[in-house]
């Protein structure tokens, strides 16, 4: 028997030791689970002794199992009576069914566990009376005498029982007395006697107190926050719960909600009153918001409140700026306001909906209501004169905010248009026009790419008045009573200043910007080394951007062809890839009939140089190397300007060098005629000074001049009226090449009396104490000058040519159309010559008048016009 016992307590250990490997919840109540990755530990009879932790109570009083235990490998019962020897004789003598080959069989095991409800309830008291006087310890906030792991494992087994519910409840209650206890009694009595800044002080330091409570409370409880409550969603966790009875019986309380809430505002006011965001108060109200935050009594109660009080400071700041402070100030104020708010944003940690709706307050009060002090013209056109770009940028951002950039578009189309117009009348700074409005050009393009972020709409408003001043007329004495574009005319004497300067021709004020803003000494000494092509061609594309706005060609083609004949004919180009560069940016913006004429004057230059070659050799061959090495220039009439007829008596000498060159060309070439325009000649001669031999270049009519003198060296000196009778010259020219002689750089003559005009009473003779420390000397400049007369000539030229172009394009479109009445006759012309420049309704309608006389067509009774001829 004791045999059979122990094989008998031997099959109830395995029979326990598997129910523990198929069964987790063996000492579980049903519905409890362990934590996470934790199995439990279990003792049992015949399985060694197991570990209890600290403050746990024995399995022997805690456990308790029934006294029946079931032998599975014994026989089934047999019937009733029967004895036990009968019993064993029946069992050893009946066959078994039993077979140890026949395979696994199902074994089923239930839970032997149960647990005594009166011990349960014991333990669950007695580690609350534990965990409830550590509570008493926690909120009198004195020193922890007791062990935190001590407390989590009593509360993990309770919680292991299926008493967390107990647990819950009991904590809940314990929390609500005590925040509804000292904690608000506290806060209540100092509410009527404190500010409201100092009782968010007081509501932040006790939530920051009840929050490391809770915290304390979360470790002793966590078993039960993360497996019961993570499964019971009508029940908060640890956090929830502190964060829910806080704003409950704190925050939301009557007498304390108000307070709060004004005491937050009010510390958001205080701090915009300060410089420095770091402060103790900015410190606190950084506290406040985090705590709102965390209760969710921001966007309920705080957010709206923080809102209607910005808003009125708001109001008030732009009704006491907007007066007190001028344009740039205003912007700068605004700009400085507005990243301050959206720094307080982000250092205080107000929600993003807040940010929003105070950046949405300050677009509305700050600049869409401040729109006209924002785009005033006299404003605006005083920040771009000062050139505040910086100021211009800070404004263009405020606008886009609230997409009223576009507002910028008048106030920047009247200062363009105003001061271009101011530009191209200025009688006084006439030859300073083209580099002033290249210097305007870019300034523009500076403000559109830099400060207006190159905004489409506004783009095209700078086109359009740059434009629009650019062909804008007046009849006044800078035209000679025209109405010629000014600016067309002083583009193309610009381009000749270049061509026959160079670099060193270039105005200082028309140096590029970009390159003298470089603040690099690299970039300076690439600056310095650019070739002087690179820079002349640099030049000229600005010009061309200018050009492109003119639309009267006519008159930039006229003083073009003017200056470009006077550089060639005297050889006084800089380079020569330079004119061709500007013939081809020519050809290609205004195309092949517009340089038609410059390129045939081109051509006859080089046929010239090859006749003079050829001559020269049939001379040279016939007489040897001549006294007079001459040259000529043959030109097309047709292609070159034309040039007035000017009497004077020629030195035999060139007298029989151009008859001479003459009968070789008609030798060549018969039929053609050769008309000399001694006007535009010039000549290099050899003067003997007392003080030096020099090589001088003189034009014709300065050359017959001092030809003169040489028969007349005395010191009485000779009368102009002499000069005049000898040289044949009028009075203009005379005095002008005198003046050039005796009044200018080079005084190779002395006129007696002194003065800078000649008058016809003057006396003229040789200095000879003229010295200088150059061989040869250039004084034949006045043939590049250009005369009023012959800027009065070609002003008149243009406007005679309109007239006619002007007839030519209504009789075209007459012919074509036969009848047509007045407003689209005028539409038509205005269309049709617009490529040569602007011409207006009441000038169309006197060339109609003409074409009427002449028979062209005539008004009918109805006001339309048919074609006759």
């Amino acid at each position: 028997m004791q045999s059979a016992s122990s094989q008998h307590r031997g099959a109830q250990s395995r029979i326990r030791s598997a129910s523990d490997r198929l069964s987790p919840a063996f000492l579980e109540t049903e519905g409890d689970q362990p934590s996470p990755g934790k199995r439990p530990k279990l003792g049992h009879e015949g399985s060694g002794p197991s570990k209890l932790q600290k403050g746990s109570p024995r399995p022997s009083t805690m456990y308790s199992f029934g006294s029946g235990v079931i032998d599975l490998t014994s026989s089934p019962p047999s019937k009733a009576g029967a004895s036990p020897q009968q019993r064993r004789v029946s069992g050893a003598s009946r066959p078994t069914s039993f077979s140890p080959n026949a395979g696994a069989k199902k074994l089923h095991v239930k839970n032997l566990k149960s647990t005594p409800k009166n011990n349960l309830d014991q333990y669950v008291e007695k580690i609350w009376t534990q965990v409830s006087e550590a509570l008493d310890i926690l909120f009198k906030e004195e020193t922890k005498p007791f062990s935190l792991e001590e407390l989590y494992r009593g509360v993990e087994n309770v919680c292991r029982q299926g008493q967390a519910h107990v647990l819950y409840e009991r904590l809940r209650a314990r929390c609500i007395s005590e925040i509804e206890g000292p904690a608000l009694v506290s806060l209540t009595e100092k509410a009527g006697s404190l500010s409201s800044q100092e009782l968010v002080r007081a509501v932040t330091e006790a939530w920051a107190t009840w929050r490391r409570q809770m915290n304390t409370i979360r470790s002793i409880f966590y078993y039960m926050d993360r497996s019961y409550l993570l499964r019971s969603p009508d029940k908060p966790s640890i956090d929830d719960l502190g964060i829910e009875l806080f704003k409950m019986h704190v925050f939301d309380s009557s007498e304390l909600k108000d307070k709060i809430t004004e005491g937050i505002c009010y510390l958001l006011a205080k701090d915009r009153m300060q410089d420095n965001l770091q402060t103790s108060d900015s410190t606190l109200f950084k506290e406040a918001v985090a705590m709102s935050q965390i209760l969710i009594t921001y966007s309920q109660v705080v957010e709206a409140s923080l809102l209607t009080a910005s808003n009125r400071y708001f109001t008030q700041w732009q009704a006491e700026q907007a007066s007190a402070l001028d344009l740039p100030q205003y912007v700068e104020a605004v700009q400085l306001l507005m990243s301050r708010e959206i720094r307080r944003c982000k250092t205080y940690g107000l929600e993003e909906t807040t940010q929003r709706d105070l950046e949405h307050q300050m677009k509305t009060l700050l600049v869409s209501k401040q729109e006209v002090k924002l785009t005033g013209e006299k404003e605006v056109a005083d920040l771009m004169e000062s050139n505040q770009f910086q100021t211009l940028q800070q404004l263009y951002r405020l606008l886009q905010l609230v997409q009223k950039n576009l507002g910028l578009q008048l106030p920047f189309e009247k200062y363009i248009r105003a001061t271009g117009s101011s530009i191209i009348f200025d009688e006084k700074r006439e030859v300073e026009m083209v580099p002033r409005l290249l210097q305007f050009k870019k300034k523009l393009d500076t403000v559109w790419e830099n400060c207006f972020s190159k905004n489409a709409d506004l783009g095209h408003t700078l086109r359009e008045s740059f434009e629009a001043f650019m062909n804008k007329t007046q009849k006044s004495n800078m035209t000679w009573g025209t109405d010629n574009e000014k600016p067309g005319e002083m583009i193309a004497k610009y381009v000749d200043m270049i061509l026959r300067g160079g670099s060193k021709a270039i105005p200082q004020i028309a140096v590029d910007d970009s390159l003298k803003a470089s603040t690099t000494d690299e970039q300076e000494a690439d600056n310095d080394d650019m070739d002087e092509d690179d820079q002349i061609s640099k030049q000229l594309d600005q010009v061309l951007e200018l050009f492109r706005f003119v639309h009267g060609k006519a008159v930039f083609e006229a003083f073009y062809k003017t200056a470009l004949a006077k550089r060639l004919l005297m050889n006084r180009s800089a380079s020569a890839d330079a004119e061709k560069s500007m013939l081809t940016r020519l050809k290609n913006e205004c195309g092949p009939n517009f340089t038609h004429n410059l390129e045939q004057m081109f051509k006859d230059i080089e046929m010239a140089r090859e006749e003079n070659l050829g001559f020269r050799n049939v001379v040279e061959a016939r007489h040897g190397r001549p006294d007079v090495d001459l040259t000529v220039n043959v030109c097309s009439s047709a292609a070159w300007p034309t040039y007035n007829d000017v009497e004077i008596e020629i030195p035999v000498a060139i007298q029989k060098a151009t008859a001479e060159y003459e009968a070789y060309y008609k030798s060549k070439y018969a039929g053609r005629m050769l008309k000399w325009k001694h006007a535009q000649s010039h000549c290099q001669m050899t003067a003997n000074f007392p003080k030096g031999r020099k090589e001088i270049v003189v034009s014709g009519f300065q050359a017959i001049v001092m030809l003169y003198f040489n028969d007349k060296v005395t010191d009485e000196g000779v009368a102009y009226d002499e000069i005049k009778a000898a040289t044949k010259l009028d009075d203009n020219e005379l005095k002008r090449t005198l003046q050039s002689l005796a009044c200018a750089r080079y005084r190779v003559l002395t006129k007696s009396p002194k003065g800078k005009d000649v008058n016809t009473t003057d006396k003229f003779v040789v200095n000879m104490n003229f010295s200088d420390p150059k061989y040869r000397i250039k004084i034949n400049q006045i043939q590049l000058k250009e005369t009023k007369e012959e800027n009065k000539q070609t002003h008149e030229r243009v406007a005679a040519d309109r007239q006619y172009e002007t007839q030519a394009a209504i009789v075209r479109i007459m012919k074509s159309k036969k009848t047509i009445n007045h407003p689209l006759l005028v539409a038509e012309v205005i269309n049709v010559t617009k490529s040569r420049g602007a011409i207006n309704a009441e000038d169309i309608k006197k060339q109609i008048d003409k074409l009427i006389d002449k028979d062209y067509m005539e008004r009918n009774d109805n006001g339309s016009y048919e074609y006759i001829a």
